[in-house]
């Protein structure tokens, strides 16, 4: 007797998916350990800040584009102002867009934030403001990323296809940067 075959969806772009993790590990999974068993911050600072930047860069200029179809940068217009652009493709391509990939795309973008917020909480705790800068800066790229895709996925949402936005984000990169500086001359000055 044959038994129906359950059918289930693959991920569309397995090596995509492999490098939108797997800088986002590296750089979680160097900093923790690094910081266990190595003493050196200049190196601990480099190599978990420069993976990253490289987390950030693929996640903006590939993932982003292959796995859910978005894309956002920022400019600077003949004013000098901060001009943050959204796209996407249209609705059906979005449609056809892979839902694991999808799925995994946006979990890991929200998790890899999380943990970093954990870690720079530990930060905080052991009162080692020279760790919290690296989670800081680790955090702020993450969080570019989460307000970059979010606005231009929500955009989407109500438009049907993603068009300039206000730069909300620029407020929001820039008070979220006060902050940490803030947090971080309060520690240091203790």
């Amino acid at each position: 007797m044959d038994r129906p075959q359950v059918v289930s969806e693959n991920y569309a772009n397995p090596i995509t998916c492999l490098f939108h993790v797997l800088f986002k590990a590296s750089a979680l999974a160097f900093y923790i350990l690094f910081s266990l068993f190595v003493k050196s911050f200049v190196i601990i600072f480099v190599i978990t800040v420069l993976l990253a930047a490289l987390d950030f860069w693929v996640v903006k200029n590939v993932s982003g584009r292959i796995l859910v179809g978005l894309r956002w940068w920022n400019e600077i217009d003949d004013d000098g102002n901060s001009v943050w652009k959204f796209e996407c493709l249209d609705g059906e391509s979005l449609a056809r867009m892979n839902k694991k990939d999808s799925w995994l795309f946006w979990w890991t973008l929200y998790l890899n934030a999380a943990a970093w917020i954990i870690l720079g909480i530990f930060s905080l705790i052991r009162l080692e403001a020279d760790y919290l800068l690296v989670v800081g800066v680790c955090l702020t790229l993450s969080l570019a990323n989460i307000v970059g895709f979010t606005k231009c996925n929500k955009g989407m949402a109500y438009l049907h296809s993603c068009q300039h936005l206000s730069d909300g984000g620029k407020l929001f990169c820039t008070v979220l940067c006060i902050a940490l500086t803030n947090c971080l001359f309060i520690l240091i000055s203790k």
